[in-house]
C-alpha cells in the first residue's frame, strides 16, 4: 500500500456542540475538486478498533474508488455506551458536510459505509441522518451489518455463527454497546437499526455477507425490509463465507466479493 498515491491526514471534526472527534482522510494525489466521499466506520463488535486499524484498506478504497475517505474514531463502549459512537459518528458526518468546500468534497455525494460493527453504525447513521434532516447522504454500503441485538444463540441458524465472531460475542458486543442485556424492551433503532419501524426515505443500499455469518439472517431480513419500504437494494450472500471472510485475500470468494463491492460503491459515488 505505500506505493498509493494517497496523502492521508488526521483531523479533529468539530460538532455544533463543541464535541470533537478524531478522523483520518485519505484523499488520492490526482484527485479533482468537488469529489464524493466515503465516511468509513470501523469494525470490532462496538467494542473494539481505530480509524487507524482499516487505513490500509482505506486508502486502497480511496485509490480504487476515486474518493476521498473519512475514517471516524468513534468511542468505544463499554466506556461509553449508546447514544455516544452514533453521536460521534454524526459529528464527523455533519463536520463532513459542513466543511465540503474546504476539504474538496461533494456535499451531495457522501456516502456511509463500514463493515460488522461499523455496519451497524453506519445503518443507525443513516437512519439518524434521515430524521435529523440537516445532512443528505447518497448511499450505504453495509458489509455484513451488525444490526440486531436480539440476535442470540436461541433464533439464530444452527450452521452460522461458529467462526470468528460467536453468538456469546455477539451478547457481551450488544450489552456492552446499550448498557443492558442484549435484547431488552426499548432499544432504540439508533442503536441496533433492525428495530426500526419504518426505513421509508433511506438512502440506496448495498448489504454484503457470508452464508456462514451470524448475521446472515438479520441481514437477509434487513434488505427484504428495506425493498418493501422502496429503498434501492443490493444485496450478495456468499455461501461458505464466515464473519470476516475479506481477510482469508487471496480466496476466490473473497476476490469476487470485493470486486463486487467495488463496483457497487464506484456506482453510488457516480450518481
Amino acid at each position: 500500500m505505500d506505493d498509493l498515491e494517497i496523502t492521508t491526514e488526521q483531523r479533529q471534526a468539530i460538532g455544533p456542540s463543541g464535541r470533537s472527534v478524531d478522523v483520518l482522510i485519505h484523499s488520492p494525489d490526482d484527485l479533482g475538486p468537488c469529489a464524493p466521499a466515503v465516511l468509513y466506520i470501523h469494525g470490532g463488535g462496538y467494542i473494539l478498533g481505530s480509524a487507524a486499524i482499516s487505513a490500509a484498506s482505506n486508502r486502497r478504497m480511496a485509490a480504487e474508488a476515486q474518493c476521498i475517505v473519512v475514517a471516524v474514531d468513534y468511542r468505544l463502549a463499554p466506556e461509553t455506551p449508546h447514544p455516544g459512537p452514533v453521536e460521534d459518528c454524526y459529528v464527523a458526518l455533519k463536520w463532513l458536510h459542513d466543511k465540503a468546500d474546504e476539504l474538496g468534497i461533494d456535499r451531495q455525494r457522501i456516502v456511509l459505509a463500514g463493515e460488522s460493527a461499523g455496519g451497524g453504525l453506519a445503518a443507525a447513521l443513516a437512519l439518524l441522518a434521515r430524521d435529523r434532516s440537516e445532512v443528505s447522504v447518497a448511499h450505504q454500503h453495509l458489509t455484513y451489518p451488525m444490526l440486531d441485538d436480539r440476535t442470540s444463540r436461541a433464533n439464530c441458524n444452527p450452521h452460522a455463527g461458529d467462526f470468528v465472531w460467536t453468538p456469546e460475542a455477539n451478547v457481551f458486543g450488544w450489552s456492552s454497546l446499550l448498557g443492558e442485556p442484549a435484547g431488552s424492551d426499548g432499544v432504540s433503532p439508533y442503536a441496533a437499526p433492525a428495530r426500526a419501524a419504518d426505513l421509508v426515505g433511506l438512502p440506496s443500499t448495498f448489504i454484503a455477507v457470508g452464508a456462514l455469518d451470524l448475521f446472515a439472517e438479520e441481514n437477509l431480513e434487513f434488505a427484504k425490509r428495506l425493498m418493501r419500504a422502496g429503498v434501492p437494494t443490493e444485496l450478495h450472500l456468499y455461501p461458505g463465507a464466515y464473519h470476516g471472510f475479506e481477510l482469508a485475500s487471496e480466496a476466490t470468494v473473497t476476490r469476487n466479493a470485493n470486486q463486487v463491492s467495488l463496483a457497487a460503491l464506484r456506482k453510488a459515488l457516480s450518481a
